[in-house]
């Protein structure tokens, strides 16, 4: 990646739904450069995709919870895969300290919430897990910025 890769990435997350005749102009580029340019960032996978940015509250997603689940030795990746299927799981994060896992999740309400922590600890090679639920968020950010 060189500068004007950089300048496009952070035009697109600014906006991704922004023209490249919008961005050319602005970048004061051909369209046929910015064309060239997106073309070959996706076929790196470097933009892995387009999708719109949602409010989880706006869509009924008003609970947010942080669980550190424990897991036996040696089955970290298989529980981390069953659990990453589970449709209210927007990320699963394979860390250090006292947590093998932190899953990140949105539930409508703690019947949802309920259901899932159940389920988790249900699965074979599950020893425990802490769930935090998140109160208010100061900063989330989904998109990478690149500088």
């Amino acid at each position: 990646m060189d500068l004007l890769d950089i300048k496009i990435l952070n035009l697109l997350n600014e906006n991704a739904r922004k023209s490249f005749r919008q961005i050319a102009k602005e970048l004061k580029v051909s369209m046929s450069t910015v064309s060239n340019r997106v073309k070959k960032l996706e076929e790196q996978g470097i933009i892995k995709g387009y999708a719109p940015i949602l409010d989880p509250q706006k869509v009924g997603l008003d609970l947010q919870v942080i669980i550190g689940v424990r897991m036996s030795k040696g089955k970290l990746i298989d529980v981390q895969n069953q659990i990453a299927t589970y449709p209210n799981v927007f990320g699963v994060y394979d860390t250090t300290g006292d947590w093998d896992s932190i899953v990140i999740s949105r539930f409508r309400n703690r019947g949802e919430l309920n259901t899932f922590i159940k389920w988790v600890l249900s699965l074979e090679n599950v020893e425990r897990t802490r769930t935090q639920m998140v109160l208010n968020v100061v900063k989330e950010e989904v998109r990478v910025a690149p500088i």
